[in-house]
């Protein structure tokens, strides 16, 4: 295989993990009414973070916190969903694993809380 057609290959694979990280992004919007709201309040969050932060840093310690919140939910989600989908049986296990999945999202939404705090009142 030529060079051409690895990079042609590449390329095509990179095109479509975009299309299925957009689709993934379409089914959280859609079906996921706590990542809705994380995007709403992003919507809110730009502006403020423009406004109180002063640094391009604290730009993005601002912006990105909150989008890590949103990371951290597409995981939880994927999670629940993954085990709704083996079964929508009671089970220890899966009980532990959507408690965790919503621990991680909290202790996000927690280092989120902490970076705003320490940036507007630093």
């Amino acid at each position: 295989m030529s060079e051409y057609n690895q990079g042609t290959n590449h390329l095509t694979r990179l095109y479509k993990a975009t299309g299925y990280s957009i689709k993934g992004l379409k089914s959280a919007f859609k079906y996921e009414q706590a990542f809705r709201l994380e995007c709403y309040i992003l919507l809110v969050v730009i502006p403020i973070a423009f406004w109180s932060g002063n640094t391009a840093l604290e730009y993005c310690l601002l912006i990105g916190s909150w989008v890590f919140v949103m990371i951290v939910e597409m995981l939880n989600s994927a999670i629940e969903a993954t085990i709704d989908r083996i079964s929508l049986e009671k089970h220890e296990l899966s009980g532990r694993a959507k408690d965790i999945g919503s621990a991680a999202v909290m202790l996000s939404v927690i280092l989120t809380a902490g970076v705003w705090l320490t940036i507007l009142l630093g």
